[in-house]
């Protein structure tokens, strides 16, 4: 959450300093599907690399304070307060600091457990609703974390805009386990509503009459018919008069019971077309149509390349990608990549000596191993 939240704010143009152990964060070095997340999440930030346990970085941390407007904090609880850096310490240096909490839980029975984005899919429902039945299955991608951390930007601009009425800041609280909640709301309106508990999605609990997956000549792709006037369209252009004129299909609630007669009329023709002759005739006809994708095939997507949110990301020495950066568009701005995933300190330098710790006192920090300043860092 804590990356999230502070890449967003970057891309939006503040000034994010992130605040490392002097080995560099564990993020860094992890592999699998980890590799990766430190470049993704850490364009645009200056970074800090101090030993919070030692009273020589927390000084330089304490030095800091004065001038944020927002501190951000991921930890697990109670770490804050132990470094001494919890929100009632800090709100005497500094009384108009917003103090972002990012947590497993928000205040309540559950708020000291160990959670990560994994764990409160399980617990928040989200996986059951992923997986097959009798099988949770997690989303194949963080989206609690990433959810988390953009409601942390929520609070945190909420709580700037009342800092311009009262002139006093406060601490504001996002958490996983409640991001989920948020969530799989839905869900639960629909069990309240129905009566009874909700199968998960791939238990194909039918909402609308054509909302699938195709299996076309050479790929697959998604179609979906949500409105009457979209089978209007769709079914006389692919020749389908005898089900465009049936009385019983006009509806959604009949073609939902007319499945059995519609869908291998469907299978049969697009199985004889190309995933880009399916997205032609999507676009003709106006009906929502794509292809399922995989991650690397948005490296080459058409429209993200125009839309601008892409950035030429470095990844690692010699390896550069285009990643996509916070999804927004504003008329009178733009989302840039101003500046790369730093390396472990870089950008500390001048920081530090803003804040009148100069050369001297930085290699001498360096040299006890509290700080960790890149190789050319003066």
């Amino acid at each position: 959450m804590g990356p999230s939240c502070g890449v967003v704010l970057a891309d939006l143009g503040a000034e994010v300093i992130r605040i490392e152990p002097p080995e560099g964060d564990r993020t860094r070095r992890l592999g699998g599907f980890g590799t990766g997340f430190f470049a993704t999440y850490n364009r645009n930030k200056t970074s800090l690399a101090l030993d919070l346990k030692d009273p020589r970085g927390k000084a330089v941390l304490e030095k800091l304070i004065p001038t944020a407007d927002v501190l951000i904090e991921n930890f697990a609880p109670g770490t804050m307060e132990r470094l001494g850096l919890g929100w009632e310490q800090l709100r005497e240096q500094n009384p108009r600091l917003v103090y972002c909490a990012l947590k497993g839980f928000l205040p309540g029975p559950y708020e000291d457990l160990p959670a990560l984005d994994e764990v409160v899919q399980m617990q928040g429902g989200l996986a059951f609703m992923t997986g097959l039945p009798g099988r949770p299955l997690r989303a194949g991608t963080s989206v609690v974390d990433i959810m988390g951390g953009v409601f942390g930007v929520v609070g945190i601009l909420a709580a700037l805009r009342q800092r311009e009425a009262t002139g006093a800041g406060q601490k504001v609280q996002s958490a996983l386990f409640e991001s989920v909640a948020f969530m799989v709301g839905q869900h639960m309106a629909a069990g309240a509503s129905a009566g009874q508990r909700v199968p998960p999605m791939t238990a194909r609990r039918i909402t609308w009459g054509i909302y699938d997956v195709f299996q076309a000549a050479d790929g697959q792709v998604f179609v979906g018919v949500t409105s009457d006037q979209h089978w209007q369209r769709l079914a006389p252009r692919l020749g389908l008069h005898d089900l465009a004129a049936d009385p019983s299909l006009a509806s959604n609630a009949g073609r939902v019971a007319g499945r059995d007669r519609i869908m291998p009329r469907l299978e049969e023709i697009f199985a004889t077309m190309t995933v880009a002759e399916v997205q032609a005739l999507g676009r003709e006809v106006l009906i929502p149509c794509a292809p399922v994708a995989h991650p690397e095939d948005l490296f080459d997507d058409p429209h993200l390349a125009a839309s601008g949110i892409m950035g030429a990301t470095r990844l690692a020495e010699g390896i550069t990608a285009s990643l996509p950066m916070t999804p927004l568009h504003f008329e009178a701005a733009q989302i840039r990549l101003d500046r790369q995933p730093p390396a472990v300190g870089e950008g500390a330098a001048a920081l530090l000596d803003s804040l009148g710790i100069g050369a001297h006192e930085r290699q001498a920090l360096a040299e006890q191993g509290i700080l960790t300043l890149p190789d050319d860092a003066p």
